[in-house]
């Protein structure tokens, strides 16, 4: 993912992920790596469901993915990834994003 062309509604999900400190931890540490949730949250110091909660807004927006996996003993286990991103935020970028956001619900961030 990279910001060229990023509409509104593309845009406002990846800045919404990415304004949480957890979630900045969480990309931090897959920077250097896939990991699967358990490892992952013995890492972070993170409880599974909350960490779970954080890589579902995450991969939403674009920025992680997980995949699925059997183990050996035939348990599976969730495995989660950075996806290469790049955003340069710029008042151009935010200026060419902003006729595109949706009116379904405006305001609706704003709380």
């Amino acid at each position: 993912m990279d910001d060229a062309g990023l509409s509104g509604d593309e845009l406002l999900p990846v800045l919404t992920a990415l304004a949480s400190p957890h979630r900045l931890r969480i990309i931090a540490a897959l920077s250097g790596g896939r990991y699967y949730v358990s490892e992952l949250a013995r890492q972070l110091q993170m409880n599974r469901p909350l960490l779970y909660m954080h890589l579902q807004r995450l991969e939403a927006a674009g920025l992680v993915s997980g995949t699925l996996e059997t183990a050996r003993d035939g348990s599976s286990m969730k495995y989660f990834e950075v996806t290469p991103f790049a955003i340069s935020l710029t008042p151009e970028v935010i200026a060419a994003a902003v006729p595109t956001l949706g009116t379904d619900n405006p305001g609706k961030e704003e709380k």
